[in-house]
């Protein structure tokens, strides 16, 4: 056996027939392929980190009549490779041209802090039951949906931002004060360690590499709260620096290098990406690479998601992926407490992170109109599907006018990020209402959270959601939790 992979092989899915393995590999690697029973191709260095090769395969498999298996092995310099954990052969599951796909959905993949990895008694549980429902009936796609990982460890182990934390606030955002070719080199090794080392576990390594998956991005990707800072901080050198490093590892690890034929727009600074797949229309937004405390999206992702909606989602079901719920409790009466209080800025990132978030409530009317708007259109199911919070729990928009439509929220939270203790989320609860929210002056667009068959209304414990169209044409979601509740719900 020669040459190891370093991180991978990840595996991915960008249309119908289009499908990627991507890995990482030291740097002396100098030739890369991927064998796919029995087919060599070609994989092309894509980008480089600190201490590693990311490297590139892409293979076209149609859709067949019948279902099929691809196996596939990756060589390094003409020698087979092994990942970490000595496997050298995977397999993925293609699902036939008319079957009804079933797709796994998690988010929150890791912990904010080694105080819960430490009270956490098997931390990747989930990922087992995962890997052993996939053994049994093979899942067609994982969708991640954002906090792949949690960078926030970052602020008490690298010793140049540690240092830099100590500066008064006047000091960290002043012009002269850089991010310094220390802190870059410092930053750069963190990011390596953290996606070699959270993505080793034996059942989340095996899940990437067996099962096509997406993955669009939060804030613990890049560190807690980015985007949701005061504009000094946000644009201060250090915080800018440290999102440049972390956007690089996410563009490479996460989104597969700007070569992902799916992104919407690959000259733009956002990562929203589309693609359609047995029915389906899978559209993540990219809710934090242009957030600003007045903005979650751009114009110009603006522009690129309704060109999409007008020019491709025109039939078909479609899942949308918002990292943060659009539909949850509301926050305003806490948020409201807040900035009139001394601690506004102190937790400013936590309260303004949200979609109902003052700042925010224009831009999230606007997205749920132009969702009820294509999904009028298009005639088929829609469902978001949100994580962020470390709860689990379901929602629902309906519209009564033009004889009614309905849209739904799935919120899975998170596989492993554990819930919120009973104290916690009491506290939540007490500062928070789930009452109903009307958009319209007619009362003709309704939003409010629903209750999920066996179980009770938000989900407080680990999860992760199951979704598949029955035979009798409804979309049948289930949460599949830590906990002894089975929570299911169909959607016609």
């Amino acid at each position: 056996m020669g040459s190891k992979i370093l991180v991978g092989p990840l595996l991915g899915l960008e249309s119908e027939d289009l499908y990627t393995v991507c890995f990482s590999t030291d740097q002396h690697v100098q030739q890369a392929q991927v064998n796919l029973n029995g087919h060599s191709v070609d994989a092309v260095q894509v980008g480089t980190t600190s201490g590693s090769l990311f490297w590139r395969a892409q293979h076209r498999e149609a859709p067949h009549s019948s279902a099929k298996v691809v196996h596939y092995r990756v060589h390094l310099d003409g020698e087979p490779a092994a990942n970490g954990h000595e496997q050298s052969e995977w397999h993925f599951y293609v699902p036939a041209a008319d079957e009804a796909p079933r797709f796994a959905y998690a988010s929150c993949n890791g912990f904010s802090s080694a105080d819960l990895v430490n009270k956490t008694e098997h931390p990747y549980a989930l990922w087992q039951r995962m890997r052993e429902s996939h053994e049994k009936e093979p899942f067609a796609l994982l969708l991640m949906g954002g906090d792949q990982l949690y960078a926030d460890e970052m602020w008490g182990s690298v010793s140049s931002l540690k240092a830099w934390g100590k500066l008064p606030r006047s000091k960290k955002t002043a012009r002269n004060t850089r991010f310094t070719k220390t802190m870059q080199q410092q930053v750069e090794r963190f990011y390596e360690d953290l996606y070699r080392s959270r993505w080793s576990d034996p059942d989340m390594a095996y899940m990437y590499a067996s099962v096509p998956n997406v993955m669009m991005w939060d804030d613990h990707d890049i560190f807690d709260g980015w985007g949701s800072f005061p504009k000094d901080m946000h644009e201060c050198n250090v915080f800018q620096g440290i999102f440049q490093i972390a956007r690089h590892y996410f563009e490479l690890f996460q989104i597969r290098s700007r070569h992902n034929t799916s992104l919407l727009n690959p000259a733009a600074e956002h990562y929203a990406f589309a693609f359609q797949f047995r029915g389906y229309h899978i559209l993540a937004l990219d809710n934090r690479a242009e957030r600003t405390l007045q903005q979650v999206m751009s114009a110009t992702q603006w522009q690129d998601l309704i060109h999409y909606f007008n020019q491709h989602a025109n039939s078909g079901h479609l899942l949308l992926l918002s990292a943060v719920p659009v539909v949850y409790r509301d926050f305003s009466f806490t948020e409201s407490v807040v900035d009139a209080t001394p601690w506004e800025e102190e937790l400013t990132d936590d309260l303004k992170d949200h979609w109902r978030a003052k700042e925010h409530q224009c831009e999230r009317a606007r997205l749920v109109m132009r969702l009820l708007e294509n999904h009028k259109r298009r005639q088929g199911k829609t469902v978001i599907l949100s994580g962020d919070v470390h709860i689990g729990c379901l929602g629902v928009i309906n519209d009564r006018r033009d004889g009614g439509h309905r849209i739904h929220q799935v919120v899975s939270s998170g596989i492993v990020h554990p819930a919120p203790s009973r104290i916690a989320w009491l506290g939540i609860m007490a500062v928070t209402n789930d009452k109903k929210e009307y958009l319209t002056e007619d009362h003709s667009v309704e939003i409010a959270m629903l209750q999920p068959y066996h179980s009770d209304k938000y989900l407080r414990s680990r999860n992760y959601v199951q979704l598949k169209e029955g035979s009798d044409q409804k979309l049948w979601v289930t949460w599949e939790c830590e906990s002894k509740d089975k929570p299911v719900y169909p959607m016609a």
